[in-house]
């Protein structure tokens, strides 16, 4: 007797746990449902569907939240090629322009980043005269200047147009009667003359650009 007592004793301990045990698994079922209910709704909202983002898109999308710093501005990602193509389309042009035929324009040995362009020319306003050498006779011409240049050739034509008209006249006064015999006499003056004249300007300027000289004017008397 005193044996089913004593388990009679240990059961009636047992039972005011009950309730608890009741309490705890409905609190458990409760968590459950919820995270199921809540599960349901992110589903049918599509976020399981959603594909993952990178770390570059994921620091996109922060740059481009209001109130973020540099909201609005383009992504190192972006930037970095914007400034690789104007660095590309740069250094495409420092190879000069190129023609509507596809051929690249001549360059000058002397100054090779200058392209040529149409021809241009230059007529000085002033006659030359001179007398020959060891002759009474005189000279007299009128010169003109062509280049395929920029401008800035026939602008240091007119800058140094008196030290010019001196080395000019000194190739022409020493010209002989018999060399105006040679068949090609006008065509080796006009070389000379162009010469001196780019020897000129290149002392002063570092580059003489003068391509030709002809003669509007050429008497001798």
């Amino acid at each position: 007797m005193a044996e089913i007592k004593a388990a009679i004793g240990e059961v009636d301990e047992v039972k005011p746990k009950s309730p608890l045990i009741k309490i705890i698994v409905a609190v458990l079922l409760l968590l459950v449902l919820l995270a199921g209910t809540v599960a349901g709704t992110l589903f049918a909202a599509g976020f399981f569907s959603r594909p993952a983002l990178s770390a570059e898109e994921m620091l996109s999308e922060e740059s481009l939240k209001p109130g973020t710093p540099g909201a609005g501005a383009p992504s190192a990602k972006k930037a970095g090629d914007a400034i690789d193509a104007k660095d590309a389309k740069k250094g495409a042009g420092d190879k000069g322009t190129t023609k509507a035929d596809g051929k690249s324009p001549k360059l000058n040995n002397k100054s090779p980043e200058s392209p040529r362009f149409d021809h241009t020319y230059f007529q000085m306003e002033r006659e030359f005269l001179v007398n020959l050498a060891g002759s009474r006779k005189v000279m007299s011409v009128q010169i003109a200047v062509v280049t395929r240049y920029d401008q800035r050739v026939i602008d240091n034509v007119k800058k140094h147009e008196f030290a010019l008209r001196s080395v000019v006249m000194d190739v022409m006064r020493v010209t002989t009667e018999t060399e105006l015999a040679k068949p090609d006499f006008r065509k080796d003056l006009a070389v000379r003359i162009r010469d001196a004249m780019n020897s000129l300007v290149e002392k002063y300027e570092d580059f003489g650009g003068i391509e030709d000289v002809y003669f509007t004017a050429f008497i001798v008397q």
